[in-house]
């Protein structure tokens, strides 16, 4: 965006930018694949953590309500 100024610096960025450059299209799937399970493995912990009272089944149901209320940015 032109005009946009970043207030937080990011001393790495261009690193991590030349990185992702480096990776094949093979790569960058795989990274994005792990970084997404991790995500939903981080979300399910919490969920664990927040509920332990909770069986798996009632994780799951949890989990997937709230997945179905969160707005797809691919659409």
């Amino acid at each position: 965006m032109i005009g946009r100024m970043d207030p937080k610096p990011r001393p790495n960025r261009e690193i991590y930018l030349a990185a992702l450059r480096r990776m094949t299209p093979e790569q960058r799937l795989e990274k994005t694949i792990e970084l997404s399970e991790f995500g939903k493995d981080l979300f399910l912990h919490g969920l664990r953590q927040r509920f332990p009272d909770a069986d798996e089944k009632q994780i799951m149901s949890i989990y997937l309500r709230r997945v179905m209320r969160c707005p797809s940015r691919n659409s």
